[in-house]
């Protein structure tokens, strides 16, 4: 299991043994990305001497707590909180979508609700109309009742207007003889007695035609009064419809601004597309330059690969053969004069320094296989990733990728060191088994090789290459970081005309049912108009009737006075015309 922990060092002599190195145990990582705190538990690890006191490393332990592995935490720590920003950046991408998703919803619950709101309305605004067009329809069948009425009315003073005028022609035939027996009577003639009798009964029978037109004036009266309470219930519609025509016309305008916001969203739309467009063209040369630029690199790391072997074989040729010279050489005279004791101590120290030199550089190549295989592995994953995971694997893997390179540079330098520290101990351990009376065959250095200026060639050779590497990973580093920003803006903008889209879409629905809906209205009005107007112009005309039958009445009333005056004349010429007064009473 794998540890967090903290070196503790105890004072002492490096060569007395005297210092202890302990490991203080800080977390526990349980699995990739969780990391629990422990107890603060020590464990003895002498493996860990060579690190500085109070350092951070990651240790992994067997069941038995015994140090399997130990290596620096500063990397990993800081990959470890790479991988946590990049989490939290994802869950507040994450936020961020399903607060715009929450928006979106509530805008589309609202909207619906509105809608079934005006389906509500429009639909009690029907019923209304269709109680109202019944009401219609029976005010039309009172008016056509109304209309049946008058003309009977009418008809009955036309009969009237028959009679008395034949009763005016009768009495206007009776006043020329009148006139007559008068201009008799002016030349000394009178009227006898059954002339005067017959002129009575004449008179008595036009008094009596005197029709009176009491009763038609109130059948009249009650056929305005009709005629004014149909109106009076027919107005309200027609203020209604008036009303329903105006919101028909701020309807239509609500249908015109509503379209010319459906237009400059098309526009805004159409615009947003050919941005995205151009977006992915250039996501797409920038990607292009980074495969170009991580070819080269791959090249340029295989060069330096080649170069790192070529100086590893030159070094173990160096370590094996006694004909090449790498590195200080001892100095036999000084070895020679000096005291045995001092000799072995020097061998022992030696010794152990190089036992220390080879336990470290068995750990690093254990750990950089380890990252090998770690890199092997993240590979697999890439070449089998989605493209939303592809990103986020191709950083952990360049990041991996870095701190191979890192450990593998810095493990040259140690494994060089090491062969040399081995060479040089030989060479101590051949002076000290010479002078304790052992055989030792002596090594001709006169005709060695020096291979130093090939080893400083090949290092120089190396700087270059990891030069050149870095610049290249610096410039793949900031390609990336432009593909990652353009892939967000690409992913942003998508989101953006998702979302115009989906607007655009609710914005053609509620045109084309309000179009809907003000057709509809039109054609209700419309049928609204064709009920009412009939009916109106129903009213209409019995209102000129009736007004003309009360003209008729009184001309009527007018004619029917003037024959009553008319008959009082003839009684008083009758009268000067009879001989006997007493006729006349009767």
């Amino acid at each position: 299991m794998l540890y967090l922990a903290e070196v503790q060092k105890q004072k002492g002599g490096l060569l007395s043994g005297g210092g202890k190195t302990e490991l203080k145990l800080l977390a526990c990582q349980r699995t990739d990305q969780n990391w629990s705190t422990v107890s603060e538990e020590v464990i003895a690890a002498e493996d860990a001497s060579k690190l500085n006191d109070g350092a951070l490393v990651l240790v992994e332990l067997n069941p038995n707590r015994q140090v399997q592995r130990i290596q620096e935490a500063g990397r990993p720590l800081v990959n470890i909180l790479q991988n946590f920003s990049r989490q939290l950046e994802k869950f507040k991408l994450k936020e961020d979508e399903i607060d715009q998703w929450k928006q979106s919803l509530t805008f589309q619950a609202q909207e619906l609700n509105r809608r079934e709101m005006d389906m509500e309305v429009r639909a009690e605004q029907l019923q209304q109309l269709e109680d109202e067009v019944q009401h219609l329809e029976e005010q039309k069948q009172e008016v056509d009742t109304s209309r049946q009425e008058i003309e009977r009315l009418q008809a009955e003073i036309e009969r009237n207007r028959q009679e008395l005028e034949g009763a005016w022609e009768h009495l206007r035939g009776e006043q020329r003889r009148l006139e007559e027996r008068q201009a008799d009577f002016q030349q000394g003639t009178v009227l006898d007695e059954e002339q005067s009798r017959v002129m009575s009964e004449l008179l008595d029978r036009l008094s009596s035609r005197v029709t009176p037109t009491e009763t038609v004036r109130e059948h009249l009266h009650l056929a305005f009064e009709l005629v004014e309470k149909q109106q009076a219930t027919l107005t309200p519609h027609w203020q209604k419809l008036e009303e329903q025509k105006i919101a028909i016309v701020q309807q239509q305008e609500e249908v015109e601004r509503l379209s010319q916001t459906f237009s400059d969203r098309q526009n805004a739309l159409q615009e947003a597309q050919n941005s995205l467009v151009q977006q992915t063209a250039q996501l797409q040369i920038n990607t292009a330059d980074l495969t170009s630029k991580q070819e080269y690199a791959r090249i340029v790391k295989e060069q330096l690969r080649n170069a790192e072997e070529l100086y590893q074989q030159i070094h173990s040729l160096a370590a094996t053969s006694g004909d090449v010279v790498l590195g200080k050489q001892a100095d036999v005279g000084a070895l020679d004069k000096m005291p045995l004791e001092e000799l072995q101590k020097i061998v022992q120290d030696l010794q152990h320094k190089l036992e220390i030199d080879a336990s470290f550089v068995h750990d690093q190549e254990q750990e950089l296989k380890y990252k090998q295989e770690a890199i092997e592995q993240l590979q697999t994953k890439l070449n089998h990733a989605s493209d939303h995971d592809h990103i986020n694997l191709e950083l952990e893997l360049t990041d991996e990728k870095d701190l191979y390179q890192m450990l593998n540079s810095s493990l040259v330098g140690q494994r060089r060191n090491m062969l040399q520290h081995q060479k040089f101990l030989k060479q101590h351990q051949a002076v000290l088994l010479r002078r304790q009376g052992h055989t030792v065959t002596e090594e001709e250095s006169n005709n060695k090789i020096n291979l130093e200026p090939i080893l400083l060639q090949i290092e120089t050779q190396r700087q270059q290459y990891s030069q050149e590497i870095q610049k290249l990973e610096r410039e793949i580093e900031q390609i990336r970081s432009g593909l990652e920003l353009n892939q967000g803006m690409i992913d942003n903008q998508t989101h953006d005309l998702d979302e115009k889209r989906q607007e655009l879409k609710t914005i053609e629905e509620n045109l084309l049912s309000l179009r809907r809906t003000t057709v509809e209205y039109y054609g209700r009005v419309n049928l609204y108009q064709e009920a009412l107007q009939p009916i109106q112009d129903s009213l209409d005309g019995l209102r000129q009737k009736l007004q003309g039958i009360g003209e008729s009445l009184d001309q009527f009333q007018e004619t029917g006075d003037y024959q009553v005056q008319a008959i009082a004349q003839l009684r008083h010429t009758l009268q000067s015309l009879m001989p006997q007064p007493e006729l006349l009473a009767s």
